[in-house]
């Protein structure tokens, strides 16, 4: 698991929350957060909501926790072949915050690119397993593996920064209007605060 974990006070371990965020949004190649469509019936018209819950539940508890868990995802491909094992290879991230004052800082967060398996149910989606690319030495070979003949197209997203950073940006504004947060700010632990984007950004 590529988790990094630092705790404010003490000495950084690693840096996750180092200006290094999840990557962009192409229409027609990947989807963020706000992508899910609730059909009349109440049912989740796309898999992008519970790809979040699953990083969020499963993934995000695993970290330092903060008031406030933000999970951020690319994806790179889907294969809906099987309606009981719905694939999606992405970029998977999760940051957790704490609110002081107008700003929301990370208190621990990291990347977990894989490959996402999801079922679809009476509801909308579930994930039923998740093969996660490993770390260190064991990072590209798995990553090789797991995203086969995509994973130009995952190392494209995943070493784009400044995209990463856009895409961040983007939806923690979302999730402050959502959650009606007095929040106009963001800071990862070490740097300097940054402005969220505005609506019509």
């Amino acid at each position: 698991m590529r988790k990094i974990l630092f705790v404010f006070g003490a000495l950084l371990a690693f840096a996750a929350c180092t200006n290094k965020p999840s990557a962009v949004v192409e229409k027609g190649t990947v989807s963020d957060a706000d992508n899910t469509v609730v059909s009349a019936s109440g049912q989740e018209d796309s898999y992008s909501a519970a790809i979040d819950r699953y990083l969020a539940d499963t993934i995000g508890n695993q970290y330092l926790k903060g008031e406030h868990c933000v999970p951020i995802h690319t994806i790179v491909a889907a294969s809906e072949r099987d309606a009981g094992d719905i694939l999606v290879w992405g970029d998977f991230w999760v940051f957790n915050y704490n609110q002081v004052g107008d700003t929301l800082k990370c208190v621990s967060g990291g990347s977990h690119p894989g490959l996402m398996h999801l079922r679809q149910t009476g509801q909308g989606f579930e994930v039923t397993a998740f093969d996660r690319v490993g770390d260190g030495a064991d990072f590209l070979p798995t990553a090789q593996k797991i995203f086969g003949d995509k994973y130009d197209a995952f190392q494209t997203l995943n070493s784009d920064e400044q995209k990463r950073e856009a895409l961040r940006a983007r939806v923690l504004a979302d999730y402050v209007k959502e959650h009606h947060l007095a929040v106009t700010l963001y800071q990862d632990y070490g740097w300097p605060a940054k402005a969220l984007p505005l609506a019509n950004e």
